[in-house]
């Protein structure tokens, strides 16, 4: 048999040959089922690609749900501590609404700052995971490559086939939508957050902290799983 190899454009089936001599095409369902395999490479490929996604999603759920149970386990010990632990617990608060307000400046200084971003650093037993599922991005990324650079119309046609239905199963997500409206709001730095985080301030040099912190912490968990 001829074993075609090829670096120019061209439709071979029976006797084309890829990657190695191994994978040589010797009957037309040899290359259906070629071309079938290379679509759900690239599926694959785009199913990485989401979990790399999922699993940065799933970081940050975790980093938030510890912040909140942190937090959570501070207030507990209110009734246990006395009055000691009450103006501590102030204080954790009025720092808690410090950390997420809206940092504004004067009408006279200039334009109103947005929320500051929050970086999550991952450990090292995350950043190894979240390396290894990189790797496995690259290297079936470079073997679609390989596939390829053998200009085959039919394996091509099966390269852009898996990753249009890749896309389509696994990039299916929530858009984020920013419309004029909500620029307004951050650029004038009076949205609803902030005016709720007004009052809370004033309320807790008003109110008795002890009797008041129940409700706080439920508007404290509000605002911050919707930052």
């Amino acid at each position: 048999m001829l074993n075609l190899t090829q670096m120019l454009w061209n439709w071979y089936t029976v006797d084309s040959c890829f990657i190695s001599s191994t994978w040589h095409v010797t009957s037309k369902g040899m290359f259906a089922g070629s071309c079938i395999g290379v679509i759900c490479l690239v599926i694959a490929l785009e199913f990485l690609r989401r979990v790399q996604r999922e699993y940065d999603a799933f970081l940050v759920k975790q980093h938030r749900a510890r912040s909140v149970q942190n937090h959570s386990s501070v207030h507990e010990n209110d009734s246990e501590t006395g009055r000691h632990a009450d103006v501590e617990t102030n204080s954790m608060a009025k720092n808690f609404i410090n950390r997420i307000h809206v940092r504004t400046k004067s009408p006279e200084s200039g334009p109103v700052n947005s929320l500051k971003p929050q970086c999550l650093k991952p450990n090292v037993l995350q950043q190894a995971i979240r390396a290894f599922i990189h790797m496995l991005q690259f290297a079936v990324a470079y073997f679609i490559m390989l596939l390829a650079m053998y200009y085959n119309g039919y394996i091509i046609i099966s390269i852009l086939i898996g990753s249009y239905l890749g896309s389509f199963i696994f990039s299916w997500e929530g858009i984020l939508i920013t419309d004029a409206s909500t620029q307004r709001d951050n650029s004038r730095g009076l949205g609803t957050k902030q005016r709720r985080l007004e009052k809370l301030k004033l309320d807790l040099g008003k109110r008795d902290t002890r009797t008041y912190m129940k409700p706080l912490r439920k508007e404290f968990d509000l605002l911050i799983h919707s930052t």
